[in-house]
């Protein structure tokens, strides 16, 4: 492995979120590649129960299928009121072809019928980095908590960040600035993490 070289497959068609990703490990002198880049890749079906479950599927299955070192997010919402969903669904909450702007709008109507007023919520983010041969070399986990407003505000970032405010702001996440945003949020979190683990890789080899 060459530090200048490295070729690492993000495990995703969503832009902005690969978009946060190559934001956090800029400096690591790695060439990425997004799920976009190879049109003949088959979806890796996230039947996990669990966020870190789907990380795992998805890792090492495009790794498999690309034969490049791969870095997997799974990553939702959980919503108290509604007894932590949409969790693992989050990206298919009201099927595979709705748009943010369906899946927020489901969100906010279920929870207006939910019994009980509690819109505390939290962002859960699990990434997973597997080798070119599909072995899984790190996981790690990031969390944002916060609520849920009654109305999209915003017009940055993505899914449901027009609705979330992370404890601590008065603005959503599609409001804050992406720099903070990096800071703060659940996939920040977790991407700080791993780029700890790939910084050090990266010097060894």
């Amino acid at each position: 492995m060459n530090d200048s070289r490295l070729e690492l497959l993000l495990g995703t068609h969503n832009r902005g979120k690969a978009g946060e990703i190559c934001h956090a490990l800029a400096d690591l002198g790695i060439h990425f590649h997004t799920l976009n880049d190879f049109a003949q890749v088959q979806t890796v079906r996230e039947s996990g129960e669990t966020f870190e479950e789907n990380a795992l599927l998805k890792a090492k299955g495009y790794a498999q299928q690309c034969r490049l070192w791969t870095l997997a997010d799974d990553s939702g919402l959980e919503v108290e009121a509604l007894n932590g969903a949409p969790g693992v669904l989050s990206a298919r909450y009201a099927g595979t072809e709705a748009s943010d702007r369906d899946r927020i709008d489901l969100l906010l109507e279920q929870l207006a019928r939910a019994p009980q007023a509690n819109r505390s919520a939290r962002f859960i983010s699990v990434v997973a980095l597997a080798d070119s041969h599909s072995r899984i070399l790190k996981v790690e986990c990031g969390v944002c908590e916060g609520a849920i407003i009654d109305s999209p505000q915003g017009n940055n970032g993505f899914g449901y960040d027009p609705i979330f405010v992370p404890r601590g702001f008065q603005s959503t996440f599609a409001e804050l600035p992406s720099e903070t945003k990096e800071v703060i949020s659940h996939r920040g979190k977790a991407v700080r993490a791993m780029r700890m683990f790939l910084a050090q890789l990266i010097t060894r080899t």
